[in-house]
Parts: structure tokens; sequence; C-alpha cells
């Protein structure tokens, strides 16, 4: 079963990639590693939710956002290879939460991202990771994911 069949079994569809905000592409190529810039939770080119977890937005509501980062991020990669099929292995997700003041479950919130990719690749999802809290996101998105993927390998 190809990726793009297991989004739909899940209910799930790659959006169209994320536009810039600003001056960076979305992806970038280097031999057989891809990175991702980091993906905001956008959907049609409007950011879902914004706020801090903890604050204006749960727990929950802030996994499902770093599940929408991570399908963004997945945009950017087939943008460049024309085929989620073509990644070998997940190799680090790095996740950044905007949280309120004494909230410590990031790993939580980034497990939204992590959580779908080792449902889309199997073993080959399963990869490095950090989870990270910060004060602030751009346009007050509630999280930021980013990827490095292995393709061709």
């Amino acid at each position: 079963m190809s990726v793009q069949d297991t989004l739909r079994s899940m209910g799930l569809t790659l959006p169209q990639p994320a536009r810039p905000v600003a001056s960076y592409v979305p992806a970038v190529r280097v031999g057989n590693l891809i990175y991702t810039s980091g993906q905001i939770p956008t959907r049609d080119g409007r950011l879902t939710r914004r706020g801090k977890v903890g604050i204006e937005l749960t727990q929950d509501d802030a996994y499902d956002e770093a599940q929408t980062c991570a399908l963004n991020a997945l945009a950017a990669v087939q943008d460049l290879t024309g085929s989620l099929d073509a990644i070998s292995q997940v190799v680090k997700v790095t996740g950044y939460v905007n949280s309120a003041e004494g909230f410590s479950d990031q790993s939580t919130v980034v497990n939204g991202a992590s959580d779908l990719l080792v449902k889309l690749f199997g073993e080959k999802g399963k990869h490095a990771r950090a989870a990270i809290g910060v004060a602030g996101l751009p346009l007050d998105a509630a999280v930021e994911v980013d990827l490095i993927v292995e393709v061709g390998g």
C-alpha cells in the first residue's frame, strides 16, 4: 500500500505545500537527506488555531496541530520527490510548542507528529526527536514541526 493510500485510509489528505512567509524555501535536499523548514499548522493558507498550549489550546488540541504540521512538512517533501514513497527513513523530528508558563508536556504534544509518521511509514517512521517549549511562534501558532528524512536509501 502506498503512503497516499495509507493517508486516505486514515481519512487524511496531503495539503498543497505551504508558501513561505519569509526568505526561505519549504525544503532542501542535500544528498539523500531532505530537510524541511519549520511548518506551522495551516490549511488552505490559513493558520488553523492561534495561541499558547495550556491557555488558548488544550494539550489534545495541540496534538492535532502537531499532526497538521507534520502533514505540511510531508507536503514539502513530496513537492521535491514527487512521492512520499521515496522516503526510506524519517530521521529526525523537531517540534516547538508555544507553551504557557508552567506547561511542561511538550513531548505529548509533539507525539501528534511522531504518531502520524509511525502510522504512515511503520518502522521507517521511527525517528530521533526533540520537543521544545518556546515563548512564542510565528503568527502565534501553537506548534511548529520540521523534519529530516532520507530518500532513496
